[in-house]
């Protein structure tokens, strides 16, 4: 594989309006490095290509900055067609990067009110076969800003993701958000590929169990380390060991002690010491588990080992 030119960084830039934590300004300023784990992991979903924070970082140092902290490698994310070239293009270009391609459920209306569902799509299904592209994401349904007239192009465009990453022998992540009901039948109905991730999981004991059922992967953001969130960190008990990942989804969704802050992947062993802590299990073997099924997920982040 020919190397690429690296794409350049803040394609996008994040609010800087309230925190998600409360009223007020956002504190822009980016945390300190963590102390490094143990065993190295992957961060299982970021948007690199976000701009974030007083303090920039580009992709290669937001992936150097990371890799000194013990996070090898990232799957970095599009939600449209600008995006997903983008994040194929710097998966080509750095061994550290895997990428994902996809139409965001919530661009799903918009495209077919625009009659430009269909050519998108077809577009994403180019792009999946790219030998470093290896998973169709994030695709799913989110019935948070989508009404019910929505929802019938969402359901078209999920379903057509899904026989993407099935054609392409790829994984496929899954952004669900109020609709878990709905996502399971969905997967149900038009079978789901071999390895399938929710994203940032947001579900409960009871969704984890289906997933257990199922052999579905689990992806605990920094939202598992918030105090209001119980109900994920008992997820993170319930689901099979194997079927556990872990993510920053950056820049949003920064972990405490840093929650509403900048987010990147340097920060996702603030996640991965509280899953740890959750599972009462030590660090390493949690890391090392993590790694593992992100392995299994995606394959190898080895140049040419999935070409």
């Amino acid at each position: 594989m020919t190397a690429a030119e690296v794409p350049a960084g803040g394609l996008r830039k994040r609010s800087t309006g309230p925190a998600a934590s409360g009223s007020g300004s956002r504190d822009l300023s980016r945390p300190e490095n963590p102390e490094p784990l143990p065993i190295p992991v992957y961060d299982n979903h970021a948007h690199l290509e976000f701009e974030d924070g007083v303090d920039q970082l580009d992709p290669l140092d937001s992936l150097a900055r990371a890799e000194a902290v013990g996070v090898r490698g990232i799957v970095q994310v599009g939600t449209d067609l600008e995006t997903s070239r983008w994040s194929a293009q710097l998966a080509a270009s750095d061994p550290r990067v895997l990428a994902a391609v996809a139409l965001h459920p919530n661009e799903a209306p918009r495209l077919f009110a625009e009659g430009l569902l269909s050519s998108h799509l077809s577009e994403i299904a180019r792009l999946a076969a790219q030998s470093r592209v290896r998973a169709v994401g994030e695709t799913g349904l989110d019935f948070f800003r989508t009404g019910e007239d929505g929802r019938a192009a969402q359901i078209e465009s999920f379903e057509t993701h899904i026989e993407i990453a099935k054609a392409n022998g790829i994984a496929l992540q899954i952004h669900d958000r109020d609709a878990h009901d709905e996502v399971v039948a969905t997967l149900l109905r038009v079978g789901a590929p071999e390895r399938t991730v929710l994203h940032c999981f947001s579900g409960d004991a009871r969704l984890a169990r289906v997933c257990n059922e199922h052999g579905w992967y689990m992806s605990f953001s920094g939202t598992s380390t918030f105090k209001n969130a119980p109900a994920l960190r008992e997820a993170i008990t319930v689901a099979r060991p194997e079927l556990v990942l872990a993510e920053t989804d950056a820049p949003f969704l920064t972990p405490e002690p840093f929650r509403g802050r900048p987010n990147a992947p340097y920060l996702l062993p603030h996640t991965v010491r509280r899953m740890a802590e959750t599972l009462d299990e030590p660090l390493a073997e949690v890391c090392a588990r993590i790694a593992a099924n992100t392995e299994r997920v995606y394959g190898t982040w080895e140049v040419g080992g999935n070409d």
